[in-house]
């Protein structure tokens, strides 16, 4: 298994501009209301230096006691209606933009190539969809608001403590290097670690997911104490790769900190100095003190907020790598004139240098019912699937009409070939939608008499409301054969001219999928079919049968003709009626 790649951080930063044009008036009007929210949050300190320097002077009064305090009240309530305002905006904003990164990422997990969805761990797109989505909410709906406000309240902050003096700001600068190189480091050893801890949850949850999916078959192989060693193993790599990332944040936020400290303590001293030798009043260095203790906290925000920042742009790139998987067949292409299915010369492997196909070669004439048969692991499936036109062979060609299927759009091939197989999917929503993903068009009775086709028609009359019952996790639960049934009439909707079924009812008893097969004969009559099985009463019924041996193919005839020539043909349907199927 493999996973799928991770944008640069170019990449994320384009995008990242991209979505900022494309908001920027929402944008700007935000940080418009947090710039004058944070003006009105400068004048308290204003006012309490206006007071130190009359105080200094003797000089207060009743009146003007009053008129401070109340000045004090009302930039207070000022600056709390704007902050809530202001912060009511960034949080709109903040939803929009993640709504549309949310929509932007399903699209391209929807695109991607069926192939690459099979080649890419389970946990790999798991973690994607759940662990990266859920860092990449947090990060769009608070921590880039949030920076960005802490910014721009540092900025006016920074320049109202020039406008008041500019040589007692001075002091505070002490701490730029500190807080500079700190996180300059910090950055430096950052985003490595959190694209690491990123991927340890990935393997964590690929390895938990796949042990639940398959306990009967790792209590059947007795492989439990390995699976047990595996998920071990992963949560000692999730816990050193978090325990790093806690390391470097227990030594630069101290840093961080010490340097805020040390800025306070330093322009309190020199605004002192500064005050006793008269070369600033006693006001000016008290509200250059309280400035200075004013954007410790935006600035405190900043730092805090940059870590979150770093894991959010983690999981952008992890979300971003997967629009940048781009489906190598063209946007358009040739129309095949006829149907006949065409494989030349074809070799195909999984790794390289262990090919599971070797030199096949076949013809399947439209209309023809062709059996692919064989043992476990020959490579039955594989020519499927290469008929089918989800993978392109290595070497040689697969052609429909005599276009080759890997230079069909994908939206063409399905319109000549499907492949269904044993496993489906039964997606949140009533029948009807279930079933409409195949033909969004279809009438009720179109839906019906699919559902007839497959045998299926009967129970689904028998649910609560019939074609507008809930299905999936959230409704009714479908046993294994009725979800089988629904992908069957799925494709009885598509009504594609070949199609390949891959054990497409292995998971009916023997006695019902003969008869559903039966049923499925009649309504497909015309059709291509190509049916991958190991129940041989599959066989007997088709026009010709191929028999797949160690990735070539051994035989090919009728099913009469091969049981005369007393090959590997004959060998399995010996030993298959030796068994005593129910459906003999």
């Amino acid at each position: 298994m493999s996973s799928l790649p991770v944008a640069d951080a170019a990449a994320v930063r384009a995008h990242a501009l991209v979505l900022i044009r494309q908001h920027r008036r929402e944008g700007g009007r935000m940080l418009a209301l947090y710039a004058i929210a944070a003006a009105v949050a400068l004048v308290p300190a204003w006012i309490i230096g206006q007071i130190t320097n009359l105080a200094a002077h003797h000089q207060l009064t009743d009146a003007l006691i009053t008129r401070d305090v109340a000045g004090l009240f009302g930039a207070s309530l000022a600056y709390a209606g704007l902050s809530f305002l202001a912060r009511r905006r960034s949080y709109i904003l903040g939803e929009r933009i993640f709504a549309q990164l949310r929509e932007e990422f399903l699209a391209s997990v929807l695109s991607l190539p069926l192939v690459e969805v099979e080649r890419t761990s389970t946990g790999d797109l798991l973690s994607r969809t759940t662990n990266d989505i859920d860092a990449l909410a947090r990060t769009v709906r608070f921590a880039v608001p949030e920076w960005l406000v802490a910014i721009v309240q540092a900025l006016i902050t920074i320049v109202a403590m020039l406008l008041v003096s500019p040589l007692a700001s001075v002091a505070s600068l002490v701490s730029v290097p500190l807080l500079f190189l700190s996180t300059r480091r910090y950055l430096r050893f950052a985003r490595p670690g959190y694209v690491r801890e990123r991927v340890s949850y990935a393997t964590l949850s690929g390895t938990v997911a796949e042990t639940t999916e398959g306990a009967r078959t790792v209590d059947a192989h007795r492989l439990g104490e390995r699976q047990r060693t595996r998920i071990n193993d992963n949560v000692r790599e999730n816990f050193y790769s978090e325990m790093y990332t806690l390391l470097m944040r227990l030594t630069w936020f101290p840093t961080v900190e010490t340097a805020f400290s040390l800025a306070v303590a330093m322009t309190l001293g020199w605004s002192g100095w500064l005050a006793l030798h008269h070369s600033i009043t006693v006001g000016a260095a008290t509200t250059v003190t309280l400035y200075v203790v004013q954007i410790n906290d935006p600035l405190d925000r900043i730092i805090s907020w940059l870590d979150e920042l770093q894991i959010g742009q983690t999981s952008m790139a992890r979300l971003f790598g997967v629009a940048s998987v781009r489906d190598d067949r063209p946007l358009g292409g040739p129309e095949p004139v006829e149907e006949t299915i065409t494989v030349e010369n074809v070799s195909y492997s999984y790794r390289e240098g262990r090919d599971v196909l070797h030199d096949v070669s076949l013809t399947v004439r439209p209309g023809e019912r062709l059996a692919i048969v064989g043992p476990s692991g020959a490579g039955k499936s594989t020519l499927g699937r290469l008929i089918a036109g989800i993978d392109a062979p290595r070497e040689g060609s697969v052609r429909v009409g005599q276009v080759e299927l890997a230079q069909m759009p994908l939206s063409s091939l399905r319109r000549h070939v499907a492949l269904v197989t044993q496993e489906h999917h039964i997606f949140i929503g009533t029948v009807r939608d279930n079933l409409a993903l195949a033909d969004s068009s279809a009438t009720d009775d179109e839906l019906v008499r699919a559902l007839d086709a497959v045998d299926a028609l009967e129970w689904v009359r028998a649910l609560p409301r019939q074609l507008d019952t809930e299905l999936g996790t959230t409704g009714y639960a479908l046993t294994a054969a009725q979800a089988q049934q629904l992908a069957l009439a799925r494709l009885v909707l598509a009504d594609p001219h070949t199609l390949v079924l891959d054990e497409a009812t292995a998971l009916l008893d023997p006695r019902a999928a003969r008869h559903l097969e039966r049923s499925l004969a009649a309504v497909l009559a015309g059709r291509t079919v190509i049916a991958i099985a190991h129940r041989l009463h599959t066989a007997h019924d088709a026009d010709r049968v191929c028999v797949v041996i160690e990735g070539r193919i051994a035989e090919l005839g009728t099913h009469d003709e091969l049981v005369a020539l007393g090959g590997e043909y004959a060998s399995l349907w010996r030993s298959w009626r030796s068994e005593g199927p129910a459906d003999s």
